[in-house]
């Protein structure tokens, strides 16, 4: 949406103004006030009104292109929200960037865990669109008639064991079993896809009953990233993406868990049918965007299996 704004010149000739008008206007608006003012001490009071009436005709023509203009800025690029799982919040600022340098709109991103995004959804919170960590929960979303779409896999994630401390992790295994280990992050199963899988790696080498009363549960891989991160675990399972992500590379050691044992971490996106009603033609174009070339180069290069 563009707005221009028609006003009359001294001379009595249509002067067009539009939004990339705005500075000189401002400028203006100043100037003819401050000529105002002089005039004050410099004219008879019958002068002064009329010439302040002929010049705040000016002014409030000037003052209504300001703020038709400011109404085309934020008309023109509108805003959409994203349910995004935490997982993929270092990789989605280059995403939303990468979107808004094409379309010139912006991502207004919400980071939690796919679960909590689901009680959210199904209790009226006013997402667009969800990015979750699994294809389960959009699946559960789609039958209870949430989505305006079919989930589809944009990625598939990997899982790593990483800490910020010199451990040695070629043998993993053996070092959670150790008493080295006192604390493990782990991201809360019951809500968090990347727990889950981290569950049943510990249970594929059988080390889940050992290691129980040593898990440290965070409410979402971001918290779980921040306790490894900051030292209050030893160790703990996150999503590759994070440890291969510009913020986060380099920073201690990891190693990935072998494929065979958890399930392989399908990420699928829905438009929710909130965007559907509010915002539809915006979520569809990112929902495209988020298929296209461009986005599933930067997720590669972030750690994520392309479908």
């Amino acid at each position: 949406m563009h707005f221009a704004f028609l006003l009359e010149s001294d001379a009595g000739f249509p002067i067009s103004f539009s939004n990339a008008s705005l500075a000189h206007l401002i400028v203006r608006f100043l100037v003819i006030l401050q000529d105002c003012i002089i005039r004050l001490y410099s004219i008879t009071t019958f002068d002064f009104t009329l010439y302040t009436l002929m010049k705040f005709k000016q002014v409030l023509y000037i003052t209504l292109v300001f703020l038709c203009g400011s109404v085309s800025i934020h008309a023109s690029a509108a805003t959409l929200s994203v349910a995004v799982a935490a997982n993929v919040q270092y990789v989605f600022a280059e995403i939303k960037n990468e979107f808004k340098k094409e379309t010139g709109h912006d991502l207004q991103a919400t980071y939690n865990s796919s679960g909590k995004f689901v009680t959210q959804i199904m209790h009226g919170a006013p997402f667009d669109v969800f990015l979750s960590a699994d294809i389960e929960y959009p699946e559960y979303l789609s039958k209870q008639g949430f989505t305006a779409t079919q989930p589809k896999v944009y990625a598939y994630g990997a899982l790593v064991l990483w800490s910020m401390k010199k451990l040695d992790l070629t043998q993993w295994q053996t070092l959670l079993a150790s008493n080295t280990i006192s604390k493990i992050a782990i991201a809360n199963p019951a809500t968090a896809p990347y727990g889950r899988e981290a569950m049943k790696v510990l249970r594929y080498y059988h080390l889940d009953v050992d290691l129980i009363p040593r898990l440290v549960y965070g409410e979402s891989i971001s918290q779980t990233n921040q306790y490894i991160h900051s030292g209050v675990a030893d160790i703990g399972f996150t999503a590759k993406s994070v440890v291969s992500s510009a913020e986060m590379k380099g920073q201690g050691s990891w190693i990935e868990m072998p494929p065979s044992s958890y399930q392989a971490i399908a990420q699928a996106a829905v438009i929710l049918k909130h965007g559907e009603k509010n915002n539809a033609a915006l979520a569809q174009q990112f929902y495209d965007f988020l298929y296209s070339a461009k986005a599933r180069m930067i997720l590669q290069k972030n750690g994520y299996i392309l479908p």
